[in-house]
């Protein structure tokens, strides 16, 4: 099974206020927030949405992309890749698997729970 496109960002920072005042000057608008420095945005205009959690000014930051799929039982991983962590249920309410890519770098594949149909995933 392929994938349904990149259907968000996971864009890590060390400074939540003025990552969301970044990106809201670009035209995203906040869909939520959580109580521990992060949240989601999206575009009025369509495309991916952008998930920003702060992280300790030690740790190095990353931006990692997530790819939809219809169904965690029907997606076998690449064959040019590895993963990292098979699927398991994610806290925000769907499954996610965390693909190593061939230079290394971490895809995660979200698939609604079994009997769901994600809004993300469509």
């Amino acid at each position: 099974m392929t994938t349904k496109g990149i259907s968000g960002l996971l864009i890590e920072t060390h400074n939540w206020g003025k990552s969301v005042a970044f990106w809201k000057e670009r035209g995203f608008e906040l869909e939520f927030e959580t109580d521990h420095h992060s949240g989601q945005l999206r575009h009025p205009a369509g495309g991916p949405y952008i998930f920003i959690a702060e992280r300790p000014p030690q740790q190095e930051l990353k931006v990692t992309l997530a790819l939809a799929v219809e169904s965690a039982a029907m997606f076998h991983a690449p064959h040019a890749g590895k993963v990292v962590q098979p699927f398991m249920k994610a806290h925000w309410g769907a499954m996610e698997m965390i693909l190593g890519d061939p230079d290394g770098r971490e895809v995660g594949i979200h698939a609604p729970l079994e009997g769901r149909h994600s809004q993300q995933a469509k």
